[in-house]
């Protein structure tokens, strides 16, 4: 693909290369094959949101504002749908050529209806005639019939038939339950599966829905609707209210894409069409299964040996058992958990401590995810039943989630804890979390700041840091910050944190040009940055600068990448890396370290460096000044940056290099393994001094790299 004129790769097109790399893992023969399929629903869900989102941003008119690629509206949704429907086509031919046939030699097959037995056809047949005939509903389309308002997302099918004694065709939509099991279990002995899905079983079964038709057709489509809305918060008098209405007026947003099967007739489409009014390059033809998301639930599956081996976390070598979370943080002043290869267990005892805590004076947190059963809401709402002033700033805007954060926030309400429900045009995205508690040498502040939402569920999925401190800078950081977000206070001089859209930009390019000013070709400068995304323009033009400066720079960027190498002279474009990881968990944490001529600099924090982030967003990064900490990040930063089997190289616009050569010794350097094996082994040698009698390894030191 060839590069575009501006120096800023394209978001879009740069977010499509990091879900070619998601595929990439489904291709990936190594990988065990419930993995491989999971990676198939992982690169669908990706895709749907894509569309939801930025393809539908890419029509209004902000977008303009944010894309400096130089890329014409026209060319770049021309160049997207080309790049999609070469990475569906993908997988479709991953699915069907290799990751079906490998599931089917390990007993796990789907069949279509015309493959199943008679006796297995009579069976499924009074099965759907008692639990799902009842649930259906078939509408059909004529003047006294309007076409109905179809969900996003949802499954349909449109069915062409002719009623006895009629010539004409008529048509109907009738829509796949959301509620139930895509995939019906047909044979189940505990190590073979034989599954239907659930629109094979309506479709091998419709003529109970129309009694005295013919069906002459039955095919499958689904929508996908513009869901990139925004509010105006500074006319609104009611912020709830308003995302309640907007979420209500989602099922009329306008239709993105339309997905249609393969085998559908020209006479169905052309129906189809005139009643959705799409132009052709909204259209997908998907040949095989729709909706490949819900292969999610057959990852699920019992079948233990066709996943990769249990990485269960492990407990935190800073937290005793024997003493509360307030006392393991007063004994080691800070500390630091990284999730899921340490448990996020500690974080949600520290709350239900603080809750039942009679010294507890105050708790503030912000929210942006968490789970539909949040033990972390949960113990938030026991804390204001206790009395505890209890503080909370659930982030309504937060994408996709808005409907379970108004019902939490909601619950919280009348729990009796304050709820903040938004700051007017900043979304609240820092992971912050305060205790007040009151002691015999005065009133103490405890905080945890992390990487990763307060959600237990993706705790197990994402890797995020949670650092855990008593810093009395950090802790009136903090304060100052809830101030600013609760009420109308200013934003004050920082002592310690950078918080965006405050001071947080201004300093980080300080800290990018303070490399380029002290490197030499003898003593050059380093950047060494984790990250999801890097997009931000100015920032991507200051690490420019810097790499012509001879600063060594080495990103591990998962996602979106808007660096360019082609646009660096030779020598430039050597002294900058770009490595991506995809692996078996969402590499989510983000960890900065500047050199500073010997005397470096280490950040973690919930901000990427895009411009949404550090311009309208409230973000936090907290320095790490303990030596332990700064040597645990180095090792991650090493172990990372250094992964030959599933880390990715940015070679060229837009071209990573490309996954696993098959080198045995490259498994040696696969980072989350090695950091998982790296705390099992901290974790054991803690727990042998503790058996001898000694003190508590908060960190064993690896060998510090240069």
């Amino acid at each position: 693909m060839k590069s575009p004129a501006g120096k800023v790769l394209n978001r879009e097109l740069s977010w499509l290369e990091f879900n070619a790399r998601v595929l990439d893992e489904a291709a990936d023969r190594a990988n065990p094959p419930l993995e491989r399929l999971k990676f198939i629903s992982i690169f669908s869900s990706n895709l749907d949101e894509f569309y939801m989102v930025r393809v539908a941003g890419i029509n209004h008119s902000f977008y303009k504002q944010e894309d400096h690629s130089g890329l014409e509206h026209r060319d770049l949704l021309q160049r997207i749908n080309t790049r999609a429907k070469a990475l569906v086509s993908r997988q479709y031919k991953l699915f069907y050529k290799e990751i079906l046939p490998e599931l089917e030699s390990e007993g796990i097959r789907l069949k279509g209806w015309h493959d199943l037995s008679s006796t297995q056809k009579e069976n499924l047949r009074k099965f759907f005639i008692s639990d799902i005939l009842p649930v259906l509903t078939p509408i059909g389309i004529d003047p006294s019939h309007p076409f109905p308002l179809l969900p996003n997302l949802g499954l349909e099918l449109l069915i062409r038939l002719r009623r006895s004694g009629e010539k004409q065709d008529r048509y109907a939509v009738m829509e796949i339950p959301q509620g139930l099991s895509r995939f019906i279990e047909v044979e189940n002995s505990g190590t073979k599966y034989t599954f239907l899905t659930l629109d094979e079983l309506i479709s091998g079964n419709i003529d109970l829905l129309f009694n005295g038709c013919d069906i002459v057709e039955c095919s499958e489509f689904r929508i996908t609707r513009d869901m990139d809305f925004s509010i105006d918060e500074e006319t609104v008098a009611d912020l709830l209210s308003e995302m309640r209405d907007a979420l209500q007026r989602n099922a009329k947003r306008p239709v993105i894409r339309l997905e249609i099967a393969s085998n559908m007739s020209s006479s169905s489409r052309k129906w189809l069409y005139g009643k959705l009014e799409l132009p052709e390059d909204h259209i997908y033809s998907i040949k095989g299964l729709m909706n490949l998301k819900s292969c999610f639930e057959i990852t699920s599956l019992n079948r233990p040996e066709l996943l990769p081996p249990q990485m269960e976390p492990l407990a935190s070598t800073a937290v005793k058992p024997t003493e509360t979370v307030f006392e393991s943080i007063r004994r080691n002043g800070s500390f630091l958990l990284h999730h899921p290869y340490e448990s996020f267990a500690p974080v949600i005892r520290f709350l239900n401590e603080a809750a039942d805590d009679p010294d507890v004076l105050a708790i503030k947190q912000t929210l942006y995810r968490v789970s539909g059963d949040s033990p972390i809401v949960k113990a938030l709402m026991q804390a204001a039943r206790n009395g505890k002033q209890v503080t909370v700033l659930v982030e309504l805007k937060a994408r996709f989630d808005e409907e379970n954060n108004i019902n939490w926030a909601l619950e919280l309400d009348r729990a009796g804890a304050n709820v903040i429900y938004g700051v007017a045009n900043l979304k609240v995205h820092c992971k912050t979390l305060l205790v007040v508690r009151r002691e015999k040498d005065g009133v103490r502040r405890y905080v945890h700041i992390g990487t990763g939402n307060y959600n237990d569920r993706t705790a197990r999925q994402y890797t995020d840091l949670g650092l855990f401190t008593d810093d009395k800078a950090i802790a009136a950081d903090c304060s100052s910050l809830f101030n600013v977000i609760t009420g109308f206070s200013n934003p004050p001089v920082w002592n310690k944190l950078l918080v965006a859209p405050f001071n947080m930009l201004e300093r980080v390019l300080f800290m990018i040009d303070r490399e380029a000013e002290l490197s030499t070709p003898q003593n050059p400068g380093s950047i060494r940055i984790k990250i999801n995304a890097l997009i931000d323009p100015e920032i991507i033009k200051h690490l420019y600068a810097a790499a012509k400066k001879h600063v060594k720079i080495e990103l591990a960027v998962r996602g979106i990448c808007g660096l360019n190498p082609e646009v660096l002279p030779e020598k430039a474009a050597k002294n900058i890396t770009v490595v991506s990881i995809l692996d078996r968990f969402l590499e989510h944490s983000r960890i900065f370290r500047f050199g500073n001529n010997g005397s470096p600099e280490y950040y973690i924090g919930s901000a990427d460096l895009m411009q949404r982030n550090l311009r309208r967003r409230i973000e936090i990064l907290v320095p790490v000044e303990k030596e332990e900490i700064r040597r645990e990040l180095d090792f991650i930063l090493n172990t990372v940056l250094s992964d030959k089997r599933k880390g990715r190289k940015l070679l060229s616009a837009y071209h990573y290099s490309r996954t696993w050569t098959g080198k045995e010794e490259f498994e040696s350097t696969r980072a989350q393994s090695v950091l998982y094996q790296y705390y099992r082994e901290r974790l054991k040698k803690s727990e042998a001094a503790m058996k001898q009698g000694g003190s508590l390894t908060v960190f064993h030191s690896p060998e510090k790299e240069s």
